[in-house]
């Protein structure tokens, strides 16, 4: 395929086509909901994990991890050192493993490196239940960036597998399109870090064996759906163009050969929303929400929101609750809008409850979110 031929056709392209305007959006007050505050003692939160019977983990951008616990946030030790901390870089996402409550296992992502070469990693250590101990680095991307779009959302799949999305790194953005990179992917290792042994490309010797997916920006919500075997991602288009996707093994998802984006200049990236051979995305949004965080509800809290996927919003400060039947969109509406606040990551709750991760000029919070009673 002549990619070079597309990306020069699209900057021939000017911006002649104007946003188009959002969809009819249902709010939902905040008063519909009980909102329990668990912490405001937090500084740009970037991701959660609820610990069973123990609280919650929060990393912090800036290079730290809390742990909210009754009515106390407090700072844990035992961090890698090569923390990268600038811009979009710095601490990231936070899963337990699957056995947790016997191996204590916690896999956090973050940006190491410098300003001049950085990138994706994964962090592997032990919580007990006050400090991180035996950390160790099991995975880095390949090469190092320089730039942003760091990805940094993981999920475990059933059978062990630890899924990671990556970004584009912004300025190498036709990466995503080659197999020699892990720059716009998703990848799938196992525990110790190696490649899944029945990736899709493991068998390529031109290819990362940990891709899983590409074509991808930056990806910054991923979720697991247990109740029919699918994982979700979403990801940041440029100037709109976000994307919600059904992720499928070996799938290309276009980028940026295919999108609803315009670059931020106004031009197009390219003349395609839809490319041969790409995945189409299960909805889109022109202009940008900025998503971040992202779970499949499966809780016994809010029964109409079954299979529907929560998703945070940064640049649309609330909740999206994208209503899905038979893996398409069918409907949206939106939560804690008139909160005000960036929502830059959301999980569920062991009991059902949807806890949200919140940023804004006052600082950050972590609400807890159940029916009104």
């Amino acid at each position: 395929m002549k990619y070079g031929l597309v990306f020069a056709a699209a900057i021939l392209l000017s911006a002649c086509q104007e946003a188009q305007p959002p969809h009819d959006v249902t709010d939902l007050p905040s008063d519909n909901f009980t909102i329990e505050v668990l912490s405001n003692d937090l500084v740009k939160p970037w991701g959660v994990a609820p610990l069973p019977g123990e609280g919650y983990l929060v990393t912090e951008i800036g290079g730290t991890i809390k742990l909210v616990s009754g009515n106390k946030t407090n700072d844990l030790e035992g961090l890698p050192d090569d923390i990268f901390v600038n811009g979009q870089g710095g601490l990231l996402g936070v899963v337990l493993a699957p056995d947790f409550e016997t191996s204590r296992e916690v896999y956090i992502s973050y940006v190491y490196g410098t300003a001049d070469h950085n990138g994706t990693a994964i962090y592997k250590s032990r919580f007990d239940g006050a400090a991180l101990r035996d950390g160790q680095v099991i995975f880095k991307a390949s090469p190092k960036q320089a730039g942003s779009h760091f990805g940094g959302k993981m999920v475990f799949l059933p059978d062990d597998t630890l899924v990671l999305t990556l970004g584009d790194g912004f300025a190498f953005r036709e990466k995503a399109q080659t197999l020699d990179t892990h720059l716009g992917k998703i990848i799938r290792i196992n525990r110790d870090g190696s490649p899944a042994n029945n990736n899709p490309f493991i068998r390529d010797e031109n290819a990362r064996p940990e891709i899983y997916s590409y074509g991808h920006r930056n990806v910054q919500g991923l979720a697991y759906d247990l109740a029919t075997g699918s994982l979700w991602s979403h990801e940041h288009g440029p100037r709109g163009g976000d994307e919600l996707n059904l992720i499928k093994q070996g799938a290309n998802y276009g980028w940026p050969l295919a999108t609803t984006g315009r670059d931020y200049n106004g031009a197009r990236i390219t003349p395609y929303d839809k490319f041969e051979g790409t995945e189409p995305f299960v909805k889109d949004w022109v202009p940008s929400i900025a998503p971040s965080g992202l779970v499949i509800y499966r809780g016994d809290l809010f029964e109409d929101w079954q299979g529907d996927a929560l998703i945070g919003a940064l640049a649309g400060k609330s909740i999206w609750r994208v209503d899905l039947s038979n893996n398409k969109a069918v409907g949206e509406e939106r939560l804690l809008a008139d909160r005000g606040q960036r929502v830059r990551d959301v999980k569920q709750d062991y009991d059902g409850a949807v806890l949200a991760l919140t940023e804004s000029a006052d600082g950050g919070e972590l609400l807890r979110i159940t029916p009104k009673n």
